[in-house]
C-alpha cells in the first residue's frame, strides 16, 4: 500500500490573544472542510498524512504545533484545558466553525481535551497514546514504562526533567526499536523517513521543553472529563500496535460516550498513514451525522 507524504501547501503562524504564536501547516484545497490535526510525539506541523485523499474528499487538513514544538511559543506549565482554549481561539479567528479533528499518538489526549471542551465537532483518535498511568494498566506495562508512568504521577517535575533529556535521534531510535515490521516498512521508506526526521528536528528546534511538557501531561493522570464528550469519536488502532495502548483502546473507548473502536488488520501504529482515506472518510461521515 503506497503511503504519500508531501510538504505542506501552506504554512503560517497565528497570533493568540496573549501574544503567543501557534504554528500551522495546511494541505488540501484552501476552501475544503477543515480538519485539525494534533500530531504525534515530538513531531512538528510538517508531517501530514492523507495527501492522496484530501482533494478527493474535499478536506483542508490543518496541522498544529503544540506550544514549545516547531514554531509555537513555549508555554511552561500548560495544561490540556489551556491547549483546548488555544484551539478554540484559533478556530474562531480563522472562521473554521466547529471543525473535525484527528489526534495521533501523543496528540490523542490533547485532541480528547478539545472534544471534551466542545471545541471540535467530531474526532478520530488514531493510534492514540492511552492513559498509561491509570491503575488498571499497571500490571500490563513493561517495567521501564511503568517506572516512567509512576514517576510522572508522583513527581511530575522530576519526570519532566527526564523527558527534557530526549533528542530527535533518541525519539527516532525509540520508534524504530519499538515498532513491528509492518510499520518499519512505512517508517524506513526513504521519503517518509526524510519527512519524519525533519519533523523531529523541527519539533526540537526550541529545545526539548515542549516535548517534555507534552510527555508529562500525556503519561500522567489525565485531567480530562471523557464523560463530557458529546461529539462523535472513532478510536483507531492497527492490529499489530500494542505500544500506544495495552488493550488497543478498549477501555479508552468505553470511557467516551458513544465512541466506536476500530482495530485494523495488517498494520500497526502507522495506521494513520496506511489507512488515511478510510479514517478521513469515516470522520467526515460522522461530522455530517452530528451536524
Amino acid at each position: 500500500m503506497e503511503t504519500v507524504v508531501i510538504p505542506p501547501a501552506r504554512t503560517g503562524e497565528h497570533l493568540l490573544p496573549d501574544g503567543r504564536s501557534l504554528g500551522w501547516a495546511e494541505w488540501g484545497p484552501p476552501d475544503g472542510i477543515p480538519v485539525l490535526f494534533c500530531p504525534g510525539a515530538a513531531t512538528s506541523r510538517h508531517l501530514g498524512f492523507g495527501a492522496e485523499a484530501l482533494a478527493d474528499l474535499g478536506i483542508r487538513l490543518i496541522s498544529l504545533d503544540r506550544p514549545g514544538l516547531g514554531v509555537s511559543t513555549p508555554a511552561p506549565g500548560r495544561t490540556f484545558a489551556g491547549f483546548a482554549e488555544d484551539i478554540r481561539r484559533f478556530a474562531e479567528r480563522r472562521s473554521l466553525g466547529t471543525p473535525a479533528m484527528v489526534g495521533n499518538s501523543q496528540g490523542a489526549p490533547f485532541a480528547l481535551a478539545c472534544a471534551a471542551s466542545g471545541v471540535v465537532g467530531a474526532l478520530a483518535v488514531v493510534a492514540g497514546a492511552d492513559e498509561v498511568a491509570a491503575p488498571h494498566f499497571a500490571a500490563a506495562l513493561p517495567p521501564e514504562l511503568r517506572r516512567l508512568a509512576e514517576l510522572t504521577r508522583t513527581d511530575p517535575d522530576a519526570a519532566e526533567k527526564v523527558f527534557a533529556g530526549f533528542t530527535p535521534q533518541a525519539m527516532w531510535d525509540m520508534v524504530m526499536a519499538g515498532s513491528p515490521d509492518v510499520d518499519l516498512a512505512v517508517y524506513r521508506e526513504a521519503r517518509f523517513a526524510a519527512a519524519y526526521r525533519t519533523a523531529l528536528d523541527e519539533a526540537f528546534a526550541q529545545g526539548a521543553g515542549g516535548y517534555a511538557r507534552d510527555a508529562v501531561l500525556a503519561m500522567g493522570r489525565w485531567d480530562i472529563d471523557l464523560s463530557a464528550v458529546d461529539v462523535p469519536v472513532d478510536v483507531w488502532y492497527g492490529a499489530e500496535d500494542f505500544g500506544h495502548s495495552p488493550d488497543q483502546g478498549l477501555s479508552l473507548t468505553s470511557r467516551i460516550p458513544g465512541a466506536v473502536r476500530h482495530v485494523v488488520p495488517g498494520t500497526g501504529g502507522a495506521v494513520l498513514w496506511t489507512r488515511a482515506r478510510r479514517i478521513l472518510r469515516t470522520l467526515l461521515r460522522r461530522l455530517r451525522e452530528a451536524g
